[in-house]
């Protein structure tokens, strides 16, 4: 059965693979990128693979792009776009803390929140966060990152049962280290603003957990059919690998000292 889907942060990575593997499988698509370079480059991408996609501009800190998107009447809400932003807590500035959560969760909780009404008048849809697998354990040097994520998590965990009493399934797709480019552009979006003479707490080398990335694939296939199932899991967590590792992280929290 064709669905009409919406899916934020489509210009790259898991956002446009599943979106163009949504519209291979003949669903009604539209995708959201940030900028209108963005939205032209995703149109010609769309037309290369020899699909269909409606493509809409979502700068996701832009009011008048929220209230365009939330216009939509969809069968299936997909908040995938996000930003990673790399940094020490006690030094990283909070404009960049705000900024990402303003992105990841908040943009998006305003889009559900012109959504779902639609979705709750005719019990039926499906709401689908990109979380992390930062959502569940933390990184060092990505806290803000995490942070963001683990919000995703409360938000999801909450609105599934607040939702499931209108027909509204709601899940989570957590991803780990995948090679899509962006876990390599949050390793470096502290360089603009970190001085090392003056920092608190000395920055890592990130280059050693970005040799071995995961291919995405792996990750597109399983977001496609956390999207279109009719009784999809609530977490979906790849590569399967990552999956001991966050419940590892889960019970060392309960036994590890201050």
């Amino acid at each position: 059965m064709s669905n009409k889907i919406l899916i934020t942060g489509a210009s790259s990575g898991f956002g446009q693979g599943t979106a163009l593997e949504l519209a291979r499988r003949g669903n009604d698509v539209i995708a959201a990128a940030e900028t209108w370079p963005q939205v032209r480059s995703l149109r010609a991408d769309a037309e290369d693979a020899g699909v269909e996609l409606t493509v809409i501009k979502l700068n996701l800190l832009d009011d008048i792009d929220i209230a365009y998107a939330g216009s939509f009447d969809v069968d299936a809400l997909v908040l995938n776009a996000g930003v990673m932003e790399a940094g020490a807590v006690v030094d990283i500035p909070l404009q960049r803390v705000r900024e990402s959560f303003d992105i990841n969760l908040f943009g998006h909780l305003e889009l559900v929140q012109a959504i779902a009404p639609k979705m709750i008048a005719r019990n039926d849809g499906r709401i689908i966060w990109t979380s992390s697998m930062g959502g569940i354990l933390v990184v060092p040097f990505l806290g803000a990152y995490c942070a963001t994520k683990h919000a995703i998590e409360a938000i999801a965990g909450s609105m599934k049962a607040e939702l499931e009493q209108f027909g509204i399934k709601v899940a989570t797709v957590n991803p780990g280290v995948f090679g899509t480019g962006f876990n390599d552009t949050g390793a470096e979006s502290y360089v603009q603003w970190h001085d090392a003479d003056n920092a608190h707490v000395p920055m890592p080398d990130f280059a050693p957990t970005l040799t071995d990335q995961a291919d995405p694939q792996e990750m597109v296939d399983a977001m496609v059919e956390t999207i279109i199932s009719d009784d999809p899991d609530y977490r979906t967590m790849r590569p399967l690998e990552t999956i001991d590792v966050a419940k590892q992280w889960q019970e060392t929290e309960w036994t590890q000292k201050a």
